[in-house]
């Protein structure tokens, strides 16, 4: 298994509980893929540096996690079709 760091960013305009569901989703994307989760971040809602699809705030989150890279593949195509997440980034952590 590799090490990998991702860091998505969900729409502030939907209700607290779609930001737990989402969260919770990509959790159990990783774990049923046998990958392990080893640090997770819920950094509260942030402005964004500029307009991302006209949204100035989001809520960050980032997770550190263990998994093969079919269970990345996997990941990374469901962020760009979930409709909460305006941007994500998936990376190799060295750390």
């Amino acid at each position: 298994m590799r090490k990998y760091e991702l860091m998505y960013i969900i729409r502030t305009d939907v209700e607290q509980e779609v930001v737990q569901s989402t969260v919770e989703k990509f959790q159990g994307i990783i774990s049923n893929g046998g990958g392990e989760i080893s640090k997770h971040d819920l950094m509260g809602k942030r402005r964004l540096a500029y307009e991302i699809n006209k949204f100035r705030d989001g809520h960050y989150v980032l997770v550190h996690f263990n998994a093969e890279p079919a269970v990345v593949t996997e990941l990374d195509r469901v962020l760009k079709i979930s409709d909460e997440v305006i941007r994500h980034l998936i990376v190799n952590d060295v750390a």
